[in-house]
């Protein structure tokens, strides 16, 4: 899935962490939401697994066997938008490997199957919660090809997700998609659901004649059957690919339409979006075409199509020739640079090369997906908009998301996950980005791009694995690359250096003294690696290139003169830590430097740390002067750390910025102050800006101060409509920030009178907002009435916000809600929201009813238990009652095709 994206990159703020690159929004003042869209980027459940010591976790994941090579896949299926069901036939072409076959195990998660039909005789199927598993009479020989039929229907709560009017959705936006990794297809159809395997692939949809259908590959037919007011929409994906990437999306929408060459290209959305969704596909066709000469590979499927789709748990998902893309990544032009959708675009048409056309065999190897699909978004941001922008991007990967981790003890290619989502991290997408980076500017652009071609060539719609990447560079460049890979790919961490450089005037020496340090790790070593030293002397440039492979190095290098700039890894080729203290003329030096954009967004980090007049003047030139948005953004920053009046004035003096971004930014480092022309600042952003992003916030920025000018500036932003409705967020998170009851009725008035308008995102914030503000005993009847009166709402998803905001608001009137909702929480969500919110009303409860707080738990617990007794039971009868042992006894003897092992 995809990939981590700057604050720039993005469509408008959410209160939620989605997942993936890949979009992420910056929100500005210190409460404010900072929301990242990715692919699949699960920092939270990762950060969790790495700190477990749970044993489960410790044991190795691999791909399961493969017994058969499936061949082909065919869905015939009829969706069901009011019952959110779906009912057909799925199609199973297969051939056993190695061994004859008596036994077939597909995955299917509740599934209610009805019929199996086969080209051989089937002598019995049986099914469970998890599996479908299929005896033949005779065992199929190896290399016969044979099929299954499969009747079935199901009631999806994973894999198939349905956007209906019943859910609280616009009749003329009902919609359906959907989503497979790492293993959510087997809700939805009976399939070997692991990346190992990989077939061609068939989709007949029936649907309502007014609805566009679509699904991977190329299209072969549409009939209407007049009589039923069904339509058959007909697609086939010829070449193979992955279970996981098999998508379909279903409704009412709306459609852009381009072409690249003989390469069909478009985008869908829903209809009450449709004036926003060009901005989103603008970049789309000059993306692949850009893919296709830096691989040296031509797209390699029928189509490219994206649509947007309905609360989606991620930023988008590449689903082969068809991308599901989160409708938060669509923006309009008020909002003028601030957001953009390239980076998401650009992630999720990478994965078509890489990712799809070659997929990682498992999911310890997932970087070879998202690893790869970042980097690429970076390369094509280079080539977009300059090689200065390529560095940026790999420098805030760096900074805010590779090297905070470095503590974490898991390699990139790491086995011991207990979850596949616990893969989907920064490991993956920028350690991974990086270690490809690295590997360009060691190799080479020309020999980099003739070792991708190769590896892409060789593995073409195959699986793949680290060693594979490793021999295809081997072999076309002739290096040794195993330490490289063991250090950077199999072991974990990342190079932690201090570097100090000394001017021996008698000598007319440099000397450079470079100290790694080691971690406390066992498995720790010293990371080896070529750099360069660069000294810039009146002008003139000196590069040294040395290797670092021990604790401690001292370079001395002969110049002609004391120099201005000494930098370590100019050309930004090593991903680590570097602690290097320079005196401020050397750092204003550097940050004058107009070739090396690194070196002056690190001369600002450090400036932001110097007090002198100096490093605040050569700040504020380089925020209003310099020529890379970058640097004039991390000069504000650094103005702001610097925390004086001077630093604080320069800001004010910096608004009047030409780039959106930019000005944003300065908006935002202002906001983060508590000063009376702070305050003014904000005000006047939020009254006569016209871009919302900026209002937003000044907005949230105003949750700092009080009083009637602010409470006027909120209710504005409460009745705006914008697109997104941005402004109307950042009001309730300046609202719940100020914890003022004076603000309740205006809360209420407008989570009563936008609700079915206004984005969960929005919704969410307002609730928060409302329980806040609301917790003395004056305020909060008139709470919990609109708190309860949202479990009403038809949307899931407002209904376990709602829940949340309860549990938070502490009302004990609650628990009469909440204890009925919070039965048997597994894998219903609406459930464990309820426990959680039950669990804050126990923590909220004073003493002394610690006991019965633990006597509620245990009860819940008691009931739980009860459950799954009563399922095991039932099942056991079951069983006992059946006549099914000579089904089992010969399972165990033959062999059985079966997918997803331990996953």
């Amino acid at each position: 899935m995809p990939a981590l994206l700057s604050a720039r990159h993005a469509g408008r703020p959410s209160s939620a962490v989605l997942l993936t690159l890949l979009v992420a929004v910056g929100a500005g003042s210190a409460g404010a939401v900072e929301l990242e869209k990715i692919c699949r980027y699960a920092a939270n459940e990762s950060a969790a697994a790495a700190a477990s010591d749970d044993e489960t976790a410790r044991v190795r994941k691999y791909a399961p066997d493969r017994l058969v090579d499936v061949l082909h896949i065919k869905l015939d299926v009829t969706p069901d938008f009011r019952r959110r069901s779906i009912a057909g036939t799925a199609t199973l072409r297969f051939a056993p490997i190695a061994k004859p076959l008596h036994t077939l195990r597909l995955d299917a998660v509740d599934l209610d199957v009805t019929a199996v039909r086969s080209s051989q005789a089937v002598k019995d199927f049986a099914v469970d919660r998890e599996s479908l598993t299929i005896v033949f009479a005779e065992p199929v020989p190896v290399d016969a090809e044979a099929w299954v039929e499969i009747d079935y229907s199901a009631e999806p709560k994973k894999g198939l997700y349905f956007r209906t009017r019943e859910m609280g959705f616009r009749e003329e936006d009902e919609h359906l998609w959907s989503q497979g990794e790492p293993h959510e297809a087997r809700h939805w159809y009976p399939a070997f659901d692991y990346p190992n395997e990989k077939s061609s692939t068939e989709v007949l949809l029936h649907v309502p004649a007014d609805m566009t259908a679509l699904s991977n590959g190329r299209l072969l037919g549409e009939t209407t059957d007049e009589a039923g007011g069904l339509k058959t929409v007909h697609w086939r994906q010829d070449k193979p690919h992955a279970n996981y990437l098999l998508c379909v999306v279903a409704g009412r929408l709306a459609k852009l339409e381009k072409q690249l060459g003989d390469l069909p290209l478009a985008f869908f959305t829903q209809p009450s979006l449709a004036e926003h969704a060009a901005n989103s596909f603008a970049d789309t066709a000059d993306i692949i075409d850009f893919y296709q000469q830096e691989t040296g590979v031509k797209y390699p499927w029928d189509k490219y199509y994206q649509s947007t789709i309905s609360d989606f748990m991620w930023g988008g998902m590449e689903n082969t020739s068809l991308t599901t893309l989160t409708q938060e990544t669509l923006f309009d032009d008020a909002t003028e640079n601030v957001y953009t959708s390239r980076d998401l675009d650009a992630h999720e048409t990478a994965h078509q090369w890489f990712g799809n056309y070659v997929t990682c065999k498992d999911w310890s190897h997932l970087w070879l997906n998202e690893g790869f699909a970042t980097f690429y978004t970076l390369l094509y941001e280079g080539h977009k908009s300059g090689r200065d922008a390529m560095l940026y991007g790999l420098y805030t990967d760096a900074r805010d998301r590779v090297l905070p981790q470095g503590d974490d003890r898991r390699p990139i290619v790491y086995r011991q996950y207990r979850r596949p989502f616990e893969q989907f991290d920064f490991r993956a997408y920028p350690k991974g980005s990086w270690v490809l980076h690295m590997l360009r500017s060691q190799l080479g652009d020309e020999l980099y791009r003739r070792s991708i071609h190769s590896y892409l060539g060789r593995h073409a719609w195959g699986a793949v694995e680290t060693e594979d990447l490793r021999e295809s560079f081997e072999d076309v460049t002739g290096r040794t690359l195993d330490r490289f890979f063991d250090q950077w790919v199999y072991h974990a961490g990342h190079p932690k250096l201090k570097v100090s450089f000394k001017w021996l005037a008698d000598e007319q020496l440099g000397h450079v003294h470079v100290e790694q340090e080691k971690s406390t790790d066992a498995a720790a070593h010293w990371f080896d690696f070529p750099v360069t030293l660069r000294f810039v002397v009146d002008g003139k440039t000196i590069d040294e290139d040395v290797e670092i492979d021990d604790h401690q190095h001292d370079f001395y290098v002969r110049l002609p003169g004391k120099p201005q700039i000494v930098r370590f890894d100019p050309d930004y080729s090593v991903l680590a830590e570097v602690e290097f203290d320079k005196p401020d003329a050397m750092l204003i030096a550097q940050l004058g430097d107009q070739s090396d954009v690194i070196g002056r967004v690190l001369a600002c980090a450090a400036l932001g740390k110097r007090k002198t007049a100096k490093s605040i003047a050569a700040l504020k030139e380089a925020l209003n002067n310099d020529p890379f948005f970058g640097v004039r953004e991390e000069a504000a920053e650094a103005l702001y750390a610097i925390r004086t009046d001077e630093s604080f004035a320069a800001l004010l003096d910096s608004r009047a910025q030409p780039d959106a971004r930019v000005r944003h930014k300065v908006v935002q480092m202002i906001g983060r102050n508590y000063r009376p022309e702070a305050r003014e600042a904000m005000l006047d952003v939020a009254a006569n800006d016209a871009n919302p992003a900026l209002v937003a916030s000044a907005i949230r920025a105003l949750g700092k101060h009080g009083g009637p000018e602010v409470h006027a500036a909120i209710r504005t932003a409460l009745a705006s409509e914008t697109f997104g409705n941005e402004p109307v967020g950042a009001a309730f998170q300046a609202i719940e920030r100020l914890h003022d009851p004076a603000l309740q009725a205006d809360v209420i008035a407008t989570l009563t009178a936008r609700r079915d308008e206004l984005r969960p995102a929005e919704l969410e914030l307002g609730l928060r907002a409302l329980a806040a503000i609301s917790d003395d005993d004056a305020h909060r009847d008139a709470a919990f009435d609109l708190l309860a009166s949202y479990l009403t709402h038809p949307r899931d998803q407002l209904k376990r916000l709602a829940v949340d905001s309860l549990g938070q608001l502490g009302d004990e009137r609650a628990r009469a809600i909440l204890e009925p909702l919070a039965v048997n929480p597994d894998g219903d969500r609406l459930a464990q929201a309820a426990a959680d919110a039950l669990e804050k009303l126990d923590e909220d409860v004073p003493a002394p009813p610690e006991e019965v707080a633990e006597l509620r738990k245990q009860l819940r617990e008691l009931k739980k238990e009860q459950e799954k007794l009563a399922a095991t039971v039932k099942e056991l009868r079951g069983k006992d009652e059946a006549s099914g042992e000579e089904l089992a006894d010969e399972s165990a003897k033959d062999e059985t095709a079966s997918a997803g092992g331990g996953e």
